[in-house]
């Protein structure tokens, strides 16, 4: 049978897997890349585009998990594969992704289906990783395909980059707590980032939203506060290897007492305790409307502020206590590490106390 490709060539079908919730973020940024087109949510945590042009651009996705190029074929079983003409398109598939990156960055093939360990399953494995000089695992590859049935056969989905988007090459030290990568790029985003912003990042752990937001664009200056001396030291070295350390001050402070002028900020980060890793429901009870009052102080008005947190109920609470400081414009559920944390959205009022 023939091999049935769902696009025209010079032009791609593309499937994103990532975190659930930020699939309307995820979105905006792939149209913001000339190359997207006709961008859709076909599943919670996936979406799928036609792609024009060069892949590389892809590997700069920073909301997404991870990013498939999908090949059609109109077969009724795996074997069909192994035919010359579908066999040369998986290859050529193969081919170009290897060629987005170094030489070496690729040493093993990862056949994820069901049936995976079938004969045809391995046969197809091994045919698929020869010609590359690829090791085959059952393990995390660095090379993943996956093979999926489709309505009219089977579908072949190949990861473009050698290990998932989200996991940033500036992650040198790893604090217990900190989040997802794409998560902080999308919290990041929600701030509406400006050359001018004076942005603080409250709990700032191991970096992880000071880096993202630096990596957006400029700002005037960018603070992270931490009370801890071991978070800080993660925060300087993933800072150190993102490049961007010169552009960030970490100062080791209370989060409740801050050492900052008042209305002297625009932007306020923050992963929040949620009670688990890190402090305590109690802890919190008394912690969250503390900060929130803080923050009101340094804050100007119209100040954008993005907290993270599992304790939803709580600080809906000690936004309604503040809500002459802050009014709450949203709340983004999102689905991360078998929780579902909400990303909060406030602005400073322009008449606050």
């Amino acid at each position: 049978m023939q091999s049935k490709r769902q696009i025209h060539p010079g032009q791609f079908q593309i499937e994103l897997d990532l975190l659930e919730g930020l699939e309307e973020l995820a979105a905006k940024e792939l149209y913001e890349y000339a190359e997207a087109m006709h961008v859709a949510v076909v599943r919670p945590g996936a979406l799928v585009c036609t792609w024009r042009g060069e892949l590389r651009p892809l590997l700069g996705l920073c909301s997404v998990t991870a990013a498939y190029l999908v090949l059609s074929f109109d077969v009724p079983r795996p074997k069909a594969l192994l035919g010359h003409q579908h066999y040369t398109a998986l290859t050529q598939a193969i081919d170009a992704i290897l060629g987005l990156h170094p030489p070496g960055s690729f040493s093993t093939l990862r056949l994820n289906a069901a049936g995976e360990d079938s004969a045809v399953m391995q046969r197809l494995h091994a045919e698929l990783a020869k010609p590359f000089g690829l090791k085959t695992t059952y393990d995390e590859g660095d090379l993943l395909l996956r093979l999926r049935r489709s309505d009219t056969g089977w579908d072949a989905l190949l990861r473009i980059s050698p290990r998932p988007l989200a996991t940033r090459t500036w992650r040198v030290r790893n604090f217990a707590g900190a989040p997802n990568a794409s998560l902080a790029h999308a919290m990041a985003r929600l701030t509406i980032p400006h050359p001018d912003d004076r942005v603080l990042n409250l709990c700032c752990g191991s970096g992880t939203l000071l880096v993202e937001r630096c990596l957006l664009g400029p700002t005037q200056w960018v603070l992270g506060i931490d009370n801890s001396q071991d978070a800080l030291a993660c925060a300087r070295a993933n800072l150190s290897a993102a490049g961007i350390a010169k552009y960030a001050r970490l100062e080791l402070e209370d989060v409740t007492h801050l050492p900052l002028d008042d209305t002297s900020v625009d932007v306020i980060l923050a992963d929040l305790p949620f009670g688990q890793l890190s402090g305590s429901h109690r802890d919190n009870e008394r912690l969250y409307p503390l900060i929130l009052a803080e923050a009101g102080r340094v804050a100007m008005p119209g100040t954008r502020m993005v907290l993270l947190t599992h304790e939803i109920r709580l600080l809906e609470q000690a936004a309604t206590q503040h809500a002459e400081i802050w009014h709450l414009h949203d709340i983004v559920r999102v689905r991360t590490s078998g929780m579902t944390p909400g990303i909060f959205l406030l602005e400073r009022q322009e008449n606050g106390s």
